[in-house]
């Protein structure tokens, strides 16, 4: 939270979160009891736990007054009413069920079934594992996991973006964020595509187009250029090497510092040599000399996966 920002203080049963002034949540506790709330976000959306004593809820809402939000409360309604059509488009295993979306007021609300999981990006908890060097964050979790389970949850984003390109979409600010990983049952959800886009697609807006720098193909860079398939081979490639690859923090800020992923050395890549050259091939600069699909990356992925070194 950006604590220089002025904000008030909202309880909702177990959840409590900050906007910028109060707001009316009669409609959200007439459904169930809030047991968790994530605020912390740049979208303008707030989304909640709600549990209605049948089932539990991932409930998000637009439209309210955040803290950390980069558009005003009227776009990201627009936003998130114009998301609605790309949850219902993409239909996958893996992705959380769209239940319903409506209207409450001047908000827009989604009703997605919950989902069991950590989010193998959780920046709202940065600060608590700073102050808690002994609690394990998600992402250090999930790479202490066997290779072979890494691998799996890597097969359930393979597949997901294969439906998403089918679809006819491309997985705009698709990161480490937008998946959670149930550690209990080994199952991987991919839990927000409300920036995935049709195709044919151009970026628009230059460095400032949507997606973290870790994980963002050059040509999410340059005003004008295409965002196609392509871009999602060099997204999932990053990805692989976040799950396989070890990054010094000096590496790591290098992305951000230079704009451009830059992967790990060889020698800090724990599968083989075959699948090192193959996620290398996926974040090649240029589209032209990566898998020319995600079908094509797959296949290739899993041929060098199986070979030795």
């Amino acid at each position: 939270m950006n604590k220089n920002k002025a904000s008030v203080t909202v309880q909702l049963d177990d959840a409590a979160f900050s906007l910028k002034r109060p707001a009316d949540f009669s409609w959200l506790s007439s459904i169930g009891r809030v047991f968790q709330a994530f605020s912390q976000n740049d979208s303008g959306n707030i989304s909640f736990g709600v549990d209605t004593g049948k089932e539990k809820l991932f409930i998000k809402a637009a439209g309210l007054e955040t803290l950390e939000s980069v558009c005003t409360p009227q776009e990201a309604v627009e936003n998130l009413k114009a998301a609605m059509e790309v949850y219902e488009d993409i239909r996958h295993p893996a992705l959380i069920r769209l239940r319903r979306h409506y209207p409450v007021g001047n908000l827009y609300v989604a009703e997605f079934g919950w989902a069991e999981g950590d989010c193998l990006h959780d920046h709202w908890n940065f600060d608590y594992y700073e102050a808690h060097p002994e609690v394990a964050p998600p992402a250090r979790r999930f790479k202490e996991l066997p290779v072979e389970k890494r691998l799996e949850a890597c097969r359930t984003l393979f597949s997901f973006l294969g439906e998403t390109a089918r679809a006819g979409y491309v997985a705009v600010d698709l990161y480490d964020a937008s998946i959670l990983y149930d550690f209990n049952r080994d199952r991987t959800t991919i839990c927000d595509i409300d920036l995935f886009r049709k195709t044919p697609l151009v970026n628009t807006a230059g460095e400032g187009y949507y997606g973290s720098e870790r994980f963002k193909a050059p040509e999410e860079y340059i005003l004008g250029a295409a965002v196609d398939e392509r871009t999602n081979v060099f997204t999932l490639g990053a990805l692989l090497f976040s799950f396989f690859g070890n990054f010094t923090p000096a590496e790591r800020q290098r992305c951000y510092d230079e704009k451009r992923f830059v992967p790990c050395r060889q020698s800090a890549w724990e599968l083989n040599s075959a699948a090192y050259r193959a996620a290398c091939r996926a974040v090649s600069p240029s589209p032209a000399e990566r898998f020319v699909s995600i079908a094509a990356f797959s296949a290739g992925w899993e041929e060098a996966v199986r070979q030795g070194t």
